[in-house]
């Protein structure tokens, strides 16, 4: 009795000191944030974890969606065993024991496993070939998270006999209903300032929402009178996160980034470091400009100067490595670089053609230009006809490549700007191929 007071006592302990975010794991289906598409009344995951009949899954999403929530509560709902590993730290000799240990399961008491496998895409192909038995007999029903795409991370056999849902990150409505909960449990309130600079920042992520709310109620603690109720004011979710909120609404937040980009769609290098510094200091996410700038590139300076997206897309980059301040060196100079580079929007209109042109009616993909390679494709007479460019001295042969409805509609067409004066006449002056040389 003394021993099961002791760790009654110490599970209390560890349990006021566990991370927020591991206090708040739903306890029942209708507690889980957010993935409606899978947990709303008569979902199939749902359905499945109720009537405890789910099989091998691989929950695919980002970080913070809840993946080893969801896990964790299927735990609860099912009369099997549940093993946790992490794919990180366990070996091929981890999973062989657990895989032992669940066949004396069965043998012994009839009782089934689940195993979780945390970053299942940790695994290399040897250590997940070691689940596959397992999980074709059902000795083992496998949860198998990742952040990474299964089809490229998860090998076929085993991802073929799971069943694969998707995590979406969480909104903005999520979110708050998070942090609502966990300013319930720490027995904190808010200023609405507060709240919403944790939610805009959360990037869709709930662990890190809760633990940034984790420290600005340890900030806010520490910064009020001992023994008052704590109370988290923007200060303290400023610096918990590390950024400072929007110093603006958000109205004037959509017409300083629209300056922005017309500054730098304009040429005019100084305006857009102006709007930048604007916003910068403002408090905006540096991530939001970089992405808006990638964009840009593409958008408005494609193919007139194609290192534009590269330049763009390294200070990108350059954000999520370096971090602010620094990063505003890098943001600078592409912003500089773009509005300086030759602007034109012709991919802009091209795709835009293309794709009035895709979702009008479609169109068969024409016999020469289909799949070959398969037994039994020649018969069909898929590739009967198709020229191979490289057969020809030129490097380039006339024939089509479009279904005939749309043969002669012409989508992309250059400028004279930049490298499209280049590219203009590479496509207006090809030199004929050997056929038609010889015909003329």
């Amino acid at each position: 009795m003394a021993q099961d007071l002791f760790s009654a006592a110490a599970s209390a302990a560890l349990q006021r000191q566990s991370p927020l975010a591991d206090r708040l794991r739903p306890l029942r289906l209708d507690d889980v944030v957010g993935q409606q598409h899978l947990f709303g009344q008569g979902r199939p995951l749902r359905a499945l974890i109720e009537a405890d009949r789910l099989s091998s899954v691989i929950f695919w999403g980002p970080p913070g969606t809840g993946k080893t929530s969801i896990a964790r509560l299927i735990a609860r709902f099912t009369s099997k065993s549940y093993v946790q590993l992490s794919a990180v730290t366990a070996s091929v000799k981890d999973v062989r024991e657990e895989i032992a240990r669940a066949e004396q399961r069965l043998g012994e008491r009839g009782q089934g496993t689940i195993l979780f496998l945390d970053e299942v895409h940790r695994f290399n192909k040897a250590q997940q070939d070691t689940l596959l038995p397992a999980v074709e007999t059902g000795l083992i029903v496998l949860i198998g998270a990742t952040t990474e795409n299964p089809y490229f991370e998860v090998n076929p056999p085993l991802l073929s006999r799971s069943t694969l849902f998707r995590l979406e990150a969480l909104d903005d409505d999520a979110i708050g209903q998070l942090i609502t909960r966990g300013l319930d449990l720490e027995g904190a309130t808010a200023s609405p300032e507060a709240v919403e600079h944790l939610v805009t920042r959360a990037e869709g992520d709930g662990r890190q929402s809760l633990t940034s709310l984790e420290v600005a109620i340890a900030l806010a603690k520490v910064r009020g009178p001992s023994g008052a109720a704590v109370h988290v004011e923007l200060a303290d979710a400023e610096a918990a996160l590390g950024t400072q909120a929007l110093r603006y609404g958000k109205d004037e937040h959509y017409d300083t980034i629209s300056a922005f980009i017309k500054s730098i769609r304009g040429s005019d290098p100084d305006a857009g470091l102006y709007w930048m510094a604007r916003m910068l200091d403002a408090g905006e996410d540096a991530r939001f400009i970089a992405r808006r700038l990638v964009i840009l590139a593409s958008e408005d300076i494609g193919l007139a100067d194609s290192n534009a997206l590269l330049v763009a897309d390294a200070a990108a980059r350059a954000v999520e490595f370096v971090g602010l301040p620094e990063a505003s060196l890098n943001l600078a100079h592409a912003v500089v670089y773009l509005a300086t580079a030759p602007k034109s929007n012709s991919a802009t209109i091209a795709i835009a053609r293309a794709r009035d042109d895709a979702r009008a009616q479609g169109g068969t993909v024409p016999v020469h230009l289909r799949d070959a390679h398969y037994p039994g494709a020649r018969q069909l007479g898929h590739g009967t006809g198709y020229d191979y460019p490289h057969d020809h001295p030129e490097g380039w042969v006339a024939q089509q490549y479009r279904p005939d409805a749309f043969e002669g509609r012409s989508y992309y067409e250059p400028t004279e700007h930049g490298d499209e004066a280049e590219i203009t006449r590479r496509m207006h002056h090809r030199p004929p191929t050997t056929e038609e040389h010889e015909s003329s």
